[in-house]
């Protein structure tokens, strides 16, 4: 019998780090790992002014205060309030109270 013998020579093994197929396994994920850290980390140094309770949100205008009743005072400085504190107006009749 005649042995068959294949013309074509084994490729050498290479390390696995030289495998394109490695990168992209490994590397789409640590790609996306590293950018969602970078993005917290933008977030968290970078808050949304809107978002700070120590800020006022609309400064109050001294001279229309002066000048308005107390009734139209009242109406103004409410329709100045951020949303999250008046959010629930039209639920409840009272409104919530003002932050100290």
């Amino acid at each position: 019998m005649t042995q068959v013998t294949s013309s074509v020579p084994a490729k050498p093994s290479r390390p696995w780090y030289r495998e394109p197929f490695t990168w992209l396994v490994f590397g789409l994920p640590a790609t996306s790992i590293v950018t969602s850290l970078t993005l917290v980390t933008i977030a968290v140094n970078n808050r949304d002014p809107v978002l700070d309770r120590d800020v006022p949100m609309v400064q109050l205008d001294p001279h229309k205060l002066r000048v308005l009743t107390p009734e139209q005072r009242a109406i103004y400085e409410a329709s100045l309030r951020p949303a999250r504190e008046a959010r629930n107006h039209a639920a409840s009749p009272e409104m919530p109270p003002p932050r100290p």
